[in-house]
């Protein structure tokens, strides 16, 4: 009796990922979100979940990065205490940080100032071949620079194109440029780390109440606190305007650390399964190659003075790359 075939892995993870994804199509409204949502997993399942999703996204970004063809390109937002730096050590444990980049986007420098609000973003995106992970990102400038309209005028933009509008002309620039982003390779999965405020409430008295995590506590987070209800309705303006096929957001339950890292890892895994990822193949003449260079490495332990055997691997290499040219030719 033959065995039925296992289902890929995006087919696998669609329970995790399907039900928390907006890409544009039908209504938005977040608070149709559950914060403490645990899709039906204990920590324990999640854990194996988890673990899982590390070994497949260690293989593939080894596969991305020898592949050379397209980047990732990994967004989080969300407010204070949400987990996101949490959540980004975790589901990258083991995964090799040569391929990896994060890049932290905090209150803009009088250089970034001096630029439009996409640029110091587009100065570090993903090369082909790396995944690019964008702790905030220029989704705070249609976020805090709305929250606080002080911000905004500190962006030396001429007064005249600073409109009633401008939100929504963020909102176009953004999308125009992250479909400029998919069509040369680059895919973009977009992460809003849906907290509750009663959540946040606890891990800012656990930042308080233990020394070593005092460090992560700031009054401002308080100040922005008290503007909660107001950065909610923009973060739902933001999902319900940018959200596209190409580059969807995933509203991720956060109350529970442990499943928002299992739906972070498994939007990230399945996306990377669908790309068809595998490892260069080489070309015959190449293999050619390899086999005479093989053989005069394996000779180097046979008779002969260790000068004359250098001579022969030399002469092999030389030889191999010759035939190689001439069959390009």
């Amino acid at each position: 009796m033959s065995k039925k075939p296992s289902q890929p892995l995006a087919v696998q993870l669609q329970p995790f990922v399907a039900p928390f994804r907006h890409n544009g199509s039908g209504l938005f409204h977040l608070k149709s979100y559950k914060t403490n949502e645990k899709g039906g997993l204990d920590k324990d399942k999640a854990e194996k979940i988890l673990e899982a999703n590390r070994r497949h996204l260690s293989d593939f970004q080894e596969k991305l990065y020898a592949q050379d063809r397209w980047s990732l390109l990994l967004i989080f937002q969300g407010m204070d205490a949400a987990g996101k730096d949490s959540a980004i050590k975790s589901i990258f444990d083991g995964v090799n940080p040569q391929g990896c980049e994060v890049h932290s986007f905090k209150q803009p420098s009088t250089l970034e100032l001096n630029h439009d609000f996409m640029w110091r973003a587009m100065t570090v995106l993903p090369q082909r071949g790396r995944i690019g992970i964008f702790n905030r990102s220029y989704y705070e400038e249609c976020l805090v620079t709305r929250v606080h309209p002080d911000i905004l005028a500190q962006e030396r933009i001429p007064p005249a194109l600073v409109t009633k509008n401008i939100w929504r002309e963020r909102f176009e620039d953004i999308s125009a440029f992250e479909r400029y982003l998919a069509r040369n390779g680059t895919v973009i999965l977009k992460f809003f780390l849906n907290v509750s405020k009663q959540e946040q409430r606890e891990r800012f008295l656990d930042r308080l109440d233990m020394p070593s995590k005092n460090w992560k506590f700031s009054m401002a987070d308080i100040t922005e606190r008290a503007l909660w209800n107001r950065y909610q309705a923009v973060y739902q303006d933001i999902v319900r305007h940018t959200s596209t096929a190409t580059a969807p957001w995933h509203v991720v339950p956060a109350d529970h650390k442990w499943f928002a890292r299992v739906v972070i890892g498994s939007a990230i895994v399945s996306a990377l399964d669908k790309l068809n990822l595998h490892f260069p193949r080489v070309d015959k003449a190449s293999v050619q190659e390899f086999a005479k260079v093989r053989q005069a490495l394996l000779s180097e332990g046979k008779a002969g003075s260790k000068k004359a055997r250098s001579k022969k691997v030399f002469a092999a290499v030389k030889a191999a790359k010759t035939a190689g040219r001439a069959k390009k030719q």
